[in-house]
């Protein structure tokens, strides 16, 4: 059974207690095929175990929102890290998965309106997945984020940052859009 309605099963592992050696059976898909409908946006958003039920609930009050542009939704825990800018970062999470049609002007607006359902859960966005969560809003979700931007001044003066994004999040004042400057962009140092 393929995730994404009207997928072909072609593509997933087998599941639904068929015995396997576990790098077969834990992945939605097989390693050698396209994931999930190969064409998509991302988004997760970690926030803590607790909240599980109350953050689903607000979530079923939004389903009629996220319906036309949501392909599939996981649910998974993630037990809690040390990892500075992890999104379990010092507390048990819930990880609260979507895959979204490759349509980004529909599913911004759906993925705002998702977080603002979320909000008051404390969630953090997957660094690496599409979300619209402020530069300030993180800071305050993430508390080792200061400690993190220290290291970035000491360790990489020149402060480069994997993406845009990522710069302004990680800005080394709360009023600064970025100091980082983007690599794609005109006029910037190459990396």
């Amino acid at each position: 059974m393929h995730p994404v309605p009207g997928m072909p099963a072609v593509n997933c592992t087998e599941q639904f207690g068929v015995p396997g050696p576990w790098h077969e059976r834990l992945p939605h898909f097989r390693a050698e095929f396209t994931p999930s409908s190969g064409a998509e946006l991302q988004s997760e958003y970690l926030l803590p175990r607790e909240s599980a039920v109350a953050a689903l609930h607000a979530l079923d009050g939004v389903r009629e929102t996220l319906a036309p542009v949501l392909q599939t939704c996981e649910v998974r825990t993630v037990a809690a890290d040390e990892q500075w800018l992890s999104p379990s970062y010092g507390r048990d999470t819930v990880a609260l998965h979507f895959t979204w049609t490759e349509d980004t002007g529909a599913v911004l607006p759906v993925v705002r309106r998702l977080e603002e359902a979320l909000a008051p859960f404390d969630p953090r966005p997957h660094w690496g997945k599409v979300f619209t969560t402020p530069a300030a809003a993180l800071r305050d979700r993430y508390p080792r984020l200061d400690d993190f931007r220290s290291a970035v001044a000491g360790l990489d003066p020149g402060a480069r940052s994997p993406t845009p994004s990522c710069g302004t999040c990680w800005a080394t004042d709360r009023t600064s859009s970025s100091p980082f400057p983007n690599p794609l962009s005109k006029g910037s140092p190459a990396p």
